[in-house]
């Protein structure tokens, strides 16, 4: 029996997000973005990014640090955002 696929928990989802609107702000479309990442050394096709962002396909750490630098910030900016929004802020009781 072939292994199910993990599911994009709240942070996850919160995290494409954060990725789709820092694209957007940024003013690159999919396609763009996907070929800076490729230039960065990490090969990503549209297709990928699309799926990443509508939280279909999961965002490894690999992309998330190739896609936080071809958007010109930190990988933690997505995922402070990933944490605040998802509900789970403070739980770590720090």
């Amino acid at each position: 029996m072939p292994p199910r696929p993990l599911e994009i928990g709240p942070a996850g989802h919160a995290a494409a997000q954060a990725i789709e609107r820092t694209r957007t702000a940024r003013g690159y479309s999919q396609r763009q973005l996907a070929a800076r990442v490729t230039a960065l050394g990490r090969p990503m096709t549209f297709t990928v990014l699309s799926r990443i962002e509508r939280t279909v396909r999961r965002c490894d750490i690999d992309d998330l640090v190739a896609i936080a630098a071809a958007l010109g910030t930190v990988p933690q900016a997505f995922l402070t955002d990933a944490w605040t929004r998802s509900g789970v802020a403070g739980a770590g009781g720090t």
